[in-house]
C-alpha cells in the first residue's frame, strides 16, 4: 500500500511538472448569416450562409517548454461549413492550417507545413476583408491572396521577433516533385512596421506552376485540369508562374483607422501548362490593384465601414473592376458579435476567358450581368 501511495505521489509530481511546461488550447470560431445575392448565373438568391466574416474553424494549439526561452509549438486548423457541417478546403482534415515549430524569443519562430504565406501574414491589416467586411469583398477573385484563399503546403516558415516596431517573414513551399526542383515552388516575403498609430507593410509572393501550386493545393483539387474558378483570371490557369507585389499603409486618427493597399499581379508566360486554359498565350497578363477604406468605432461595441477597391487588367486582358462595401459590427461581449455589410461590384471590358466581363463577387457564382451584389446579416461566436 505505501509503495502504491509512493508511486502515484511521484506520477502526479511528473504530471504537475509536465503541465507547468506545456500548453494545449482547444480553441474555434463560428459565423452563419442570411444572404441576398441579386445575381447569381442569371438569379436572385436567398440562403443561409456561413463564414462571412470569418471562416468557420476549430482547432488546437499547443507549447512546450525547453528551457532558455525556447519552446516547441504546434497548430492544428479544421474549417468547416456551419450550414451543413462538411469540411472546407476542399475536404482537407485540417485544411487552414497544420504545422509544428520552433520559438525563440531573441530570434523567432520557424515552423513547418500547411500554414498561411507571408504575404498573408503581415499584410490583413490593410485590408476590409480581413479587417471587417467579409471573403465577398477581397479584391476581385482575390486576385493577390490578400484575403488568403490560398495557402501554402510543404511550407516553411520563419518570422522575425520584433526589432523596434520591425517585423519580417520569409514562406518557402517545397514543389516536392523527382527531378524538377522549381516545379510547383512557392515563395513569399513580408515586412512590416508599427509605430504608434502607423503601419507599413510591403510583401512579394512568386509562385511557379500557380494553378497547382497556389489554387489546387487541397484534397478536392485536379492533378490535370484547371483550379482556377474566378473568370478574372481562370483564362490564365496555363501560366507558367504568377507574381504579386503588394504595399499598403494604415493611420489611426483618433475612432477611426484609414488604410490603403496597393497591388500588382503577373500571370506570367501563359500556355506553357498544356491542357488548361490559356487566353493569351504567349503573353502575360497583369492587374493593378488599388483599395482605400475607413474602420469608425463609434463605441467600444459599434463599429462601421467603409470601403472601395479598383482593379484594372491590362496585358492580354482589359478588364476594369469597380467595388464598393460597407459593414456594421456590434459585439454582445468579447466573444459575440452581430454584423450587417452589403458589397456592390460592376465590371467593364474584356476578362481573362476572352469575353465580355461580368461581375464575380469572391467566392460566388458569377452574374450573367455586369453587376452583383450582396447583402448578409449575422452572427460570430468565438470560443
Amino acid at each position: 500500500m505505501r509503495k502504491s501511495l509512493i508511486a502515484a505521489t511521484l506520477l502526479a509530481s511528473v504530471a504537475c511538472t509536465a503541465h507547468a511546461q506545456s500548453s494545449v488550447t482547444l480553441y474555434g470560431l463560428l459565423d452563419v448569416g442570411i444572404n441576398y445575392d441579386s445575381n447569381i448565373g442569371g438569379h436572385r438568391q436567398y440562403s443561409m450562409s456561413t463564414g462571412n466574416l470569418a471562416g468557420n474553424r476549430w482547432g488546437v494549439r499547443g507549447t512546450e517548454d525547453l528551457g532558455g526561452g525556447l519552446k516547441v509549438l504546434f497548430v492544428l486548423e479544421n474549417g468547416f461549413s456551419l450550414v451543413n457541417g462538411r469540411l472546407g478546403q476542399g475536404g482537407d482534415e485540417f485544411g487552414r492550417q497544420a504545422y509544428v515549430g520552433l520559438s525563440s524569443p531573441k530570434l523567432g519562430t520557424v515552423t513547418f507545413g500547411r500554414q498561411y504565406d507571408s504575404l498573408n501574414d503581415l499584410m490583413y491589416p490593410f485590408v476590409a476583408a480581413q479587417m471587417w467586411a467579409g471573403y465577398t469583398s477581397a479584391h476581385p477573385g482575390d486576385v493577390d491572396n490578400t484575403d488568403a484563399s490560398n495557402h501554402v503546403n510543404n511550407a516553411i516558415k520563419f518570422t522575425s521577433v520584433s526589432y523596434g516596431g520591425f517585423t519580417f517573414e520569409g514562406t518557402y513551399s517545397l514543389g516536392g516533385v523527382a527531378g524538377r526542383f522549381n516545379q510547383n515552388q512557392v515563395l513569399t516575403v513580408a515586412a512590416n512596421y508599427v509605430r504608434g498609430p502607423l503601419t507599413l507593410g510591403a510583401a512579394f509572393a512568386n509562385a511557379q506552376d500557380p494553378n497547382f501550386s497556389y489554387f489546387g493545393n487541397n484534397a478536392a483539387s485536379s492533378t490535370t485540369g484547371s483550379n482556377m474558378g474566378s473568370p478574372v483570371y481562370s483564362g490564365y490557369a496555363s501560366a507558367k508562374s504568377e507574381q504579386i507585389f503588394t504595399a499598403g499603409a494604415a493611420y489611426v486618427v483618433g475612432a477611426a483607422t484609414f488604410a490603403v493597399d496597393y497591388s500588382n499581379t503577373q500571370f506570367k508566360d501563359i500556355g506553357t501548362l498544356p491542357g488548361l486554359p490559356a487566353t493569351g498565350a504567349g503573353g502575360d497578363a497583369r492587374f493593378h490593384d488599388i483599395e482605400v477604406n475607413v474602420l469608425y468605432r463609434v463605441t467600444p461595441a459599434l463599429s462601421i465601414g467603409a470601403g472601395y477597391n479598383f482593379l484594372k487588367g491590362y496585358g492580354v486582358n482589359g478588364a476594369t473592376y469597380n467595388q464598393g462595401a460597407i459593414g456594421m459590427d456590434y459585439f454582445l461581449s468579447k466573444r459575440t458579435d452581430f454584423y450587417a455589410k452589403a458589397v456592390y461590384q460592376h465590371a467593364s471590358g474584356t476578362d481573362s476567358t476572352g469575353g465580355r466581363a461580368v461581375a464575380s463577387l469572391n467566392g460566388l457564382t458569377a452574374s450573367s450581368s455586369q453587376s452583383q451584389a450582396e447583402i448578409a446579416v449575422g452572427m460570430r461566436h468565438r470560443f
